[in-house]
């Protein structure tokens, strides 16, 4: 089986953190790869960035989709282009703020996303909506914490630490849901000093892509998601 995990923006180090963060929940027989496109933003934090990240994902997608890929997963919470990749690909794509979404649902009554910036809260709220799990999602929490700052920040953790515990005695929730990619490498530290379950996108996204292709699924080809009629080169 071959899964390729695709990160957005364009930051090599987070694309290593989000595979190493990958690799760790994969299966046996699977084969891993992890890109970031050659051209868009260095991180994504507004719908300017989500818009000018999607023809990077789409051209990644269909270079795996000639390739032989089995499985794709979009590693940005935003699920930039999800819904266009799954156009474009015959095996199944799983963006990870769905996954982990849905992931987080099994395992309480209710869960509480803890993110990045302020401005990115709205979108988190149309995507729990979308995904049908509005009622779920107890609360979105922002840390004030840019993307690229998760890596450089020393005081990082800590600060997605307390508006997580914070989350949970607020929203009165079960389970914490990581709302960016760039937090993926904290989820296990973060499980234990919360002492609730707490989600990482990138790894429920990955679980979820191997699950599917073990299952012999794929995206269904009927009518919305059929290939488009005028598929430009990417």
């Amino acid at each position: 089986m071959w899964i390729k995990v695709v990160n957005p923006n364009t930051t090599a180090s987070m694309t290593d953190t989000i595979g190493a963060c990958a690799r760790a929940v994969v299966g046996p027989g699977v084969a891993l790869e992890v890109v970031s496109p050659a051209v868009g933003p260095s991180a994504i934090e507004s719908h300017h960035d989500d818009a000018m990240s999607v023809p990077g994902v789409l051209s990644e997608v269909a270079a795996g989709e000639r390739a032989g890929v089995d499985a794709f997963v979009i590693a940005c919470f935003g699920d930039p282009g999800l819904l266009a990749a799954r156009e474009v690909a015959t095996g199944p794509i799983v963006g990870i703020a769905e996954a982990a979404m849905r992931t987080a649902a099994y395992l309480g009554r209710g869960f509480s996303v803890v993110t990045t910036l302020a401005r990115t809260v709205g979108h988190t709220e149309d995507l729990a909506l979308l995904y049908g799990l509005e009622r779920q999602c107890r609360g979105i929490h922002a840390t004030g914490i840019g993307v690229l700052e998760l890596e450089t920040d020393p005081t990082a953790y800590e600060t997605v630490r307390e508006h997580a515990r914070a989350a949970l005695a607020a929203d009165r929730s079960d389970v914490v849901v990581l709302g960016c990619a760039g937090m993926a490498d904290l989820g296990a530290r973060l499980s234990v000093d919360l002492g609730v379950p707490v989600v990482d996108g990138v790894a429920a996204g990955v679980a979820q892509a191997e699950a599917l292709v073990r299952q012999g699924l794929r995206t269904s080809g009927r009518e919305e998601l059929a290939p488009p009629r005028n598929l430009l080169s990417v």
